[in-house]
């Protein structure tokens, strides 16, 4: 009788951990709207400077990625919002690595501008060894090029998505 109420304790446990394991993976974006200021031209036959960058926080990145998964790739990709000109290009790059508590994982690449399209690219890398691999407070730094007097005068607005995926 004693043997089966261990067995079903650790029965109970186990099914605890297991189901702790297969928590799915996560990306919680916090930041605030850029908007890009521009400055007028003033001399004919000038053309912008063409490349803003934003504050080097301008959106936080927290990513929780579970033991089953190991490791995972956050990918970004924008959304017109609701128009974007072509020539318009909207780079992102990764400023730091964020706070983790886990002491096996690691954080690698996207600290370099990558243009983001409208197809997800890959931005940066978690690897996370026989533990929860959480990071959070990971700054993100736009980036916009392209900006040019042959581009219509209009507010051109997009949306950055992330998202976190298992490789």
């Amino acid at each position: 009788m004693k043997t089966n109420i261990i067995f079903h304790n650790f029965y109970i446990i186990f099914l605890i951990l297991l189901t702790s394991c297969f928590k799915a993976q996560t990306v919680t974006v916090t930041g605030t709207n850029w908007t890009v200021s521009i400055p007028s031209i003033t001399e004919a036959g000038n053309n912008y400077a063409g490349l803003y960058e934003s504050a080097t926080n301008q959106i936080i990145l927290a990513v929780t990625v579970p033991l089953v998964l190991g490791n995972a790739k956050v990918s970004v990709h924008y959304q017109a919002n609701p128009t974007w000109h072509n020539s318009l290009i909207l780079s992102a790059k990764r400023t730091n690595n964020g706070s983790t508590t886990c002491g096996l994982c690691t954080i690698t690449g996207g600290t370099t501008y990558h243009t983001v399209t409208q197809t997800a690219i890959e931005l940066f890398r978690i690897q996370a060894i026989l533990a929860l691999g959480s990071y959070t407070g990971i700054n993100i730094q736009l980036e916009l090029s392209g900006v040019s007097v042959t581009i219509p005068a209009t507010a051109y607005q997009s949306s950055i998505i992330f998202t976190v995926s298992a490789i």
